[in-house]
């Protein structure tokens, strides 16, 4: 396979290098592809040595996949391009999710809706994608009628600046801020931008991807927080069934689900953390119980490293489903 990663060095593709390495990708030949600013940087893969180039001469190259992490505006502007060059485009930012002619994949829930037609398929926002592996065995089984989510999200979602921004304040170093308010002991209820309903773009993606993704019918509201963390995403779910449920079978489905692992023993204060999640490739879900105040409701704590599973080895995962079944 001949393949593109466009936003090589940026930090999502610079992980998206990592997992292709790991997970032993079939690379026959790697496009390392940036904005103008960075052509003619060397990146490495594989202990070889890698030319960044610009998009032109990426689309030029007809690669057999291209892995996209450089922002809305690139992918609206480009996917297309490489789409028309025969490239299949895996594309990690919100510009194509909710168009109704692109599958919106999380490969262990839907890959099995791509077809070779599908040249530009997109991949989830990274909170959407470690709740939705949860709920969708759980919506099987029980019926998902209604979801609440809170969410503990990393700095690392809105890029190196925010990273950067962390590191200054811990140091007292006053820089450029990737937030209004310092995010060094702080509390953040406030991912992306607001829209005129009250709820920042953040929050309205885990509703609308979620209904995409798995049933329109389910209702999601969600209140989504930056903390400060770097290694990965925390979700606080509560989920209201059709139908009642055991919690030890609700453990047992989770246990059965590819890319999932449970770890919920109270008595040995076993839970999901971030700082376990981080560089990890598997959703983690703990603090299974009822919500004593409902009827057919469950609480549950999701982690997941919002780098590896809700981007790039995401991204890599539906490039495994498009290879294995012949679809590039």
């Amino acid at each position: 396979m001949k393949v593109a990663v466009v936003g090589a060095t940026g930090m999502v593709g610079q992980v998206m290098l990592k997992v292709l390495a790991e997970r032993r990708f079939p690379v026959s030949e790697l496009i390392p592809v940036a904005s103008e600013r960075s052509v003619g940087k060397e990146i490495e893969f594989n202990g070889k040595a890698y030319k960044v180039i610009g998009l032109e001469d990426a689309v030029a190259a007809r690669p057999d996949i291209a892995l996209f992490s450089a922002g809305g505006d690139t992918s609206l502007e480009w996917a297309p391009r490489f789409a028309e060059a025969g490239t299949t485009v895996i594309d990690n930012s919100s510009a194509w999710r909710m168009d109704p002619t692109k599958k919106l994949v999380v490969p262990e829930i839907n890959a099995d809706q791509l077809t070779a037609n599908d040249k530009i398929i997109a991949n989830p926002n990274c909170s959407t994608i470690q709740m939705v592996m949860a709920l969708a065995p759980l919506h099987k089984k029980y019926g998902v009628n209604r979801v609440i989510v809170s969410t503990y999200q990393s700095i690392t979602g809105t890029g190196v600046k925010a990273v950067r921004q962390l590191e200054n304040e811990y140091a007292g170093v006053k820089e450029e801020m990737a937030y209004p308010y310092p995010i060094h002991r702080n509390a953040l209820p406030h991912c992306d931008v607001f829209e005129e309903n009250g709820y920042t773009k953040e929050e309205m993606k885990l509703v609308r991807e979620t209904q995409k993704i798995v049933d329109k019918n389910i209702a999601v509201t969600a209140t989504a927080v930056r903390i400060p963390v770097v290694g990965g995403h925390s979700e606080s779910v509560n989920i209201e069934f059709a139908n009642d449920f055991k919690l030890n079978e609700v453990r047992g489905i989770l246990n059965e689900t590819p890319g999932i692992t449970v770890q919920d023993n109270p008595d040995t204060n076993t839970y999901p953390m971030p700082a376990f999640a981080e560089g990890k490739n598997e959703v983690f879900v703990g603090r299974i119980r009822r919500d004593e105040s409902r009827p057919n409701t469950l609480n549950m704590w999701i982690v997941a490293d919002n780098l590896r599973k809700g981007a790039a080895t995401n991204a890599v995962q539906i490039a495994e489903y498009l290879v294995e079944n012949n679809l590039v």
